[in-house]
């Protein structure tokens, strides 16, 4: 679908500059662009790459001060405003599943709202309740006890296990499991004996996980994915954990049990949260770190054990010099025994 830069500038409600009738055929990055696509600048570091796009016009920032002859749409949030104007472009056409599949299994004592559809050989299980207008794909299981509300869409293969609460409007991606037994074990006389898990987990409004991510069940109470978080693939969170309202937890992440994830935390990929701290709001925890203690409010750390990213740094420019810090040590070693030696000479 085709537009022109006055029409992508009046549906963003943005101001712009340049040939109002340059037509818009294709989005990409700046890099890739080819003429007809738009692109975007949200990192001033890349401003530079404005001179160089093949794009036919550029969305960035109002303080956007590189000289190009682009024509470019000012925007209070380049990223935004461009994840915008995909969906104006190229619409998203998803045919989800409708009503209730003839080969779906659901208990007689199953709740359903308006509007909500089961996919094939999806089941629900005794007392599932599930909210309006909420898409379930085939092949899903939903154990006894399950509350999902309003608006949600749960992809294939997804499982949620007894008792566990999902808030309105979640998404959940292929594969995921909710609920499983968090991994609680006692060792006596050498064997490990299982410790039941009986709590459930809640996962509040406005959650998007990824697939195949697992979510553990609390030993008694709740592990919890609070507001608006947002998980990526291949995650796993353990019982009792609780996660704050609008964080961010990356591929590949673990975060252990009874750990407590502040409000607007990014824990970036690979890395690994140990059980039983605190890391506070706003703290931001760079790729394969390794937090070993609570970390503070409004804090960046990285590397392993994780420790404040100014820190970090210094701590890895170090390590990235012992090669030659061995060679002048060895040379230094050499030194200080040939002068030994011709004082023992004398």
């Amino acid at each position: 679908m085709s537009k022109t830069l006055a029409e992508i500038a009046k549906f963003l409600k943005a101001d712009f500059v340049g040939d109002p009738n340059t037509v818009i055929t294709g989005i990409s990055g700046i890099k890739e662009a080819k003429e007809g696509d738009i692109t975007f600048v949200a990192n001033p570091k890349y401003s530079h790459l404005a001179k160089e796009t093949k794009a036919s016009a550029i969305i960035a920032s109002k303080d956007f001060e590189e000289s190009t002859d682009k024509p470019v749409i000012r925007a209070d949030n380049p990223s935004l405003a461009f994840s915008q104007v995909v969906s104006l472009i190229f619409p998203v056409d998803i045919k989800h599943p409708q009503g209730i599949h003839p080969q779906a299994i659901l208990s007689k004592t199953v709740k359903l709202g308006k509007n909500v559809s089961v996919g094939a050989c999806a089941v629900l299980e005794d007392n599932v309740d599930v909210g309006n207008n909420t898409i379930i794909y085939g092949g899903c299981y939903l154990a006894s006890g399950v509350s999902v509300g309003n608006d949600c869409l749960i992809y294939p293969n997804v499982s949620i296990r007894e008792r566990v609460k999902i808030g309105n409007r979640v998404i959940i991606n292929n594969g995921t499991v909710i609920g499983s037994d968090g991994f609680g074990y006692v060792t006596i006389e050498g064997r490990h004996q299982r410790i039941p898990q009986v709590g459930t987990v809640v996962v509040e409004d406005d959650v998007e996980i990824g697939a195949n991510v697992a979510i553990d069940r609390a030993r008694f109470d709740k592990t919890i994915i609070g507001k608006g978080t947002k998980i990526d693939n291949l995650v796993h969170i353990a019982h009792n954990v609780v996660i704050g309202e609008n964080s961010l937890i990356i591929a590949q992440t673990g975060i252990s049990g009874s750990s407590t994830i502040g409000k607007n935390v990014i824990l970036a990929g690979q890395s690994g949260v140990v059980g039983h701290i605190d890391i506070g709001d706003n703290v931001v925890v760079g790729a394969q770190s390794g937090v070993t203690k609570s970390v503070p409010a409004n804090t960046t750390v990285s590397g392993y054990p994780a420790k404040p990213h100014d820190i970090a740094k210094r701590v890895n420019a170090c390590i990235q010099r012992l090669p030659q810090l061995f060679k002048t040590i060895s040379s230094l070693q050499k030194k200080i025994e040939e002068l030994e030696q011709r004082l023992k000479d004398k």
